[in-house]
């Protein structure tokens, strides 16, 4: 999928549907950017004009109520006029195709849309179909991206540590099946980390995964070896056609992340999970809510990065139109 639709010919963000062929300086003006609004929860007033009289639609096919929420608090803290659809009771149902949906809510003057779909290249699909003043975030396309979440991610782990070209990060878990680990890999890779391990039972490997910029390991102890990163993963067993596992117990026994086997990674380790977290099967409950964990951070992060991006997307947008 190109890229090139994500920029405006001025070099600014139209859409952001993917991190993948995205400038470095791009990802780092979304972290900085990010940085400016991570503080705005602590205040008596949350609130910013920056896109009073903007109307964001948040377009989820697939539901996640983590996610959507944290898309909604973002937009609302910005003073966008915020509508979430209800999956279950848009006209899709009725046989309405995605796209008239779209251009139904365009007719309301819809700015932004925030897509979440089941299927892979959904979000694409309505980028290639709306006019030039609406922008379409990706919240979530089938096993394809994730890219806000890989953001909040690694604007969690530059919280505490300033230099990414010094790291080693090990991704753990379902390699496969996860949108999250592909753009939290493009991200570490544009974003200069000299070592990414994805780190699983060969069946939740996708074929030649070196070819993504990684280090595969299907030993857990060797891939947390020293590493200064933990990103466990939540195993899809939804997304799951056959016996890919033997059972929850031997993975857990093998994957799941244990104070035992989190000593074999550097002492000042982060330990993420972008969630919902299935405590017993990829982390013990001594893990998640341990001193290593970054996992609440994740969530108060999403905020300020999905402010940063909508910002991004719709604050340039404005200064044109003021030009």
């Amino acid at each position: 999928m190109s890229t090139d639709l994500q920029y405006r010919e001025d070099g600014e963000l139209r859409h952001f549907l993917t991190v993948e062929g995205l400038k470095r300086d791009t990802l780092t003006r979304i972290l900085d950017t990010a940085e400016t609004f991570i503080s705005f929860g602590e205040r008596e007033i949350k609130k910013v004009p920056l896109l009073r009289g903007k109307t964001v639609v948040n377009l989820f096919f697939e539901s996640s109520t983590r996610t959507r929420t944290t898309f909604e608090i973002a937009a609302k803290r910005l003073s966008a006029d915020v509508i979430n659809l209800n999956p279950n009771r848009l006209a899709t149902s009725k046989g309405e195709t995605v796209l008239d949906t779209v251009r139904n809510l365009e007719a309301m003057h819809t700015d932004l849309f925030v897509v979440r779909d089941a299927h892979s290249g959904a979000a694409y699909l309505i980028a290639q179909h709306v006019p030039p003043h609406v922008s379409i975030i990706n919240a979530g396309d089938g096993r394809h991206a994730h890219p806000t979440q890989a953001m909040l991610d690694m604007f969690t782990i530059r919280q505490h540590r300033q230099d990414f070209e010094n790291l080693k990060v090990a991704i753990v878990g379902d390699i496969l099946h996860s949108r999250v680990a592909r753009s939290q890999i493009h991200a570490l890779n544009i974003l200069g980390v000299p070592e990414v391990r994805v780190v699983a039972p060969r069946t939740l490997l996708p074929t030649e995964v070196e070819r993504l910029g990684v280090q595969p390991f299907s030993d857990m102890r060797r891939g947390l070896e020293n590493v200064d990163v933990v990103i466990m993963l939540r195993l899809q067993l939804e997304r799951m056609q056959g016996s890919l596992i033997s059972s929850q117990q031997e993975y857990f026994n093998l994957y799941g992340l244990t104070p035992d086997k989190l000593a074999y990674a550097s002492p000042r380790v982060m330990v993420m999970h972008p969630g919902p977290i299935n405590r017993g099967l990829e982390i013990a409950s001594e893990v998640a809510d341990g001193p290593h964990s970054l996992i609440l951070s994740q969530v108060t992060n999403g905020i300020a990065v999905r402010m940063s991006i909508m910002a991004l997307l719709m604050g340039g947008q404005a200064a044109r139109r003021e030009d």
